[in-house]
């Protein structure tokens, strides 16, 4: 068990018996003040009912009768003393009792009201003997308390056994009673405050061996939908695997970053290295290995470009820049480049019909944002279409207005994309197998372009048309929404 379940233990034992002392002390101190309760006179209506029967027993039935009634009175208990100040069944009457009783009286007799008399009474009997009756609430617990002390006298108990006062202590009998009660109620604190910290350190516990696992490089998950429960410690537990997978997911993404990236940038200097030491070879053809040279310089000054956008787009996903640019103007110049590529191709490669680009839009169709990012977002959809369109076909482009937002639609009649590849499309360095050799390219486009539109709040979408190619759909909030 480590230290925290012991804090927890110590804790909840200590709550326990303190709240076990502070309800036996209250339990202790009521018998204390009962035992240390002076009896008085109990006045009330029972106790005049008891004194009115006892005095129509009198009367009816003589001295026998009362006898035979007194030990029936129990609830209240009623006691009679004779002319010699005897009780009728022997019963002691404590001397503040008789002071009690005596004052009654005295004050009853002044006043001349028998109402008065409901605590002590006079009575009479059939021939003129007087008797003293009265009813006492805690008389009978006094009686109690002097049958033991004479039982205790009786059996040779000494008097050290009795409480100084009006009665004696507690009995061996009682005292064991209450040691047993005290042992069991402290067994069950010890119980209920183990179990109690053990419930709460064994999820802390194992999400410190999460967290050790994880500082030593793994990230599986730990707890996951098997884990019993649910409270606010195991919504931790499964909040720290959300987490780890996360991490592992990015970590993941980093490496295989980290590879495509090395991978990328190999190729163009291994062909640059290759130019050169030709170069050396054949210094007669200078010319043409510097042409080669110079076109894989540009390609990983591309490459670097493509990178540095992507990681600040990862590193800021907000856009700090905002202004209104009109879509239809800035998507009009992506598709006159195009066009011209398109044409600067068809005479290079003599493809024998050109790859036609069609524009369609509405007047005007403004957004709020960074100019440079949208157009570098629709630069790369608007190349990939013409790079990957067929020759001779048509790539539609379109900038439509619609309930609030801008929509626009590039859509080609290209090989298209796998089904299974495209919920990777968008990851970088990824490229479909249609597009993997043949077309120049890093793959980086779609994923710049998806992280751009994700800054501006928008949407893209990527889906293959029927009869072959591809659609791509990005949606943006309009200017003013």
């Amino acid at each position: 068990m480590g230290r925290l379940f012991w804090k927890f233990f110590l804790c909840i034992l200590l709550a326990q018996v303190a709240a076990t002392i502070g309800v036996g002390g209250v339990f202790w101190l009521r018998d204390q003040a009962r035992q240390r309760a002076t009896p008085v006179l109990d006045s009330g209506p029972p106790a005049a009912i008891a004194l009115d029967a006892a005095a129509a027993t009198l009367r009816h039935g003589g001295l026998p009768a009362l006898r035979s009634l007194l030990p029936d009175m129990r609830r209240p208990q009623l006691f009679v003393l004779d002319a010699s100040r005897h009780e009728l069944l022997g019963r002691a009457v404590p001397a503040e009792l008789m002071h009690a009783v005596e004052r009654e009286l005295r004050d009853g007799a002044q006043s001349g009201d028998s109402a008065v008399w409901r605590g002590a009474r006079r009575l009479v009997g059939p021939g003129g003997e007087h008797y003293i009756a009265f009813v006492s609430r805690d008389f009978g617990r006094q009686i109690g308390r002097d049958a033991g002390r004479q039982d205790g006298l009786r059996d040779g108990a000494g008097p050290d056994t009795l409480t100084p006062g009006l009665g004696p202590g507690p009995g061996p009998r009682r005292r064991i009673g209450q040691s047993v009660v005290i042992g069991a109620t402290v067994l069950a604190s010890l119980l209920f405050a183990a179990l109690l910290a053990w419930y709460f350190s064994r999820p802390i516990r194992a999400l410190r061996s999460a967290f050790e696992a994880a500082a030593a490089g793994d990230l599986a998950p730990r707890f996951g939908p098997g884990a019993k429960g649910g409270d606010e410690l195991v919504d931790l537990g499964r909040d720290f695997d959300r987490m780890s997978a996360r991490l592992r997911a990015l970590m993941d993404g980093q490496r295989r970053l980290l590879h495509d990236v090395s991978h990328e940038l190999r190729s163009p200097l291994a062909r640059m290295q290759a130019a050169l030491g030709l170069a050396h070879q054949q210094p007669d053809k200078i010319g043409i290995t510097l042409e080669r040279i110079e076109r894989e310089s540009n390609r990983m000054d591309k490459l670097i470009g493509e990178l540095l956008t992507l990681s600040r787009l990862e590193a800021s996903p907000d856009v700090l820049r905002r202004e209104p640019v009109d879509l239809v103007e800035l998507v009009d110049g992506l598709v006159a480049d195009a066009r011209f590529e398109a044409d600067q191709a068809l005479a290079a490669d003599d493809r024998g019909a050109a790859l036609r680009v069609d524009f369609d839009a509405d007047d005007s169709v403004n957004v709020s944002g960074d100019p440079d990012l949208l157009w570098s977002a629709l630069e790369n959809v608007v190349r990939n279409a013409a790079r990957h369109g067929a020759p001779g076909g048509v790539v539609a482009v379109s900038v439509r207005a619609v309930v609030g937002m801008a929509r626009v639609e590039v859509c080609d009649r290209g090989p298209g994309i796998a089904p299974e590849d495209l919920p990777a499309i968008f990851q970088p360095f990824f490229r479909s197998g249609a597009s993997r050799t043949g077309v120049d390219g890093h793959g980086l486009g779609l994923a710049i372009a998806q992280r751009v539109v994700q800054a501006h709040d928008g949407e893209i979408v990527v889906a293959n048309r029927d009869g072959g190619g591809l659609q791509v759909t990005i949606t943006l909030p309009a200017a003013g929404r």
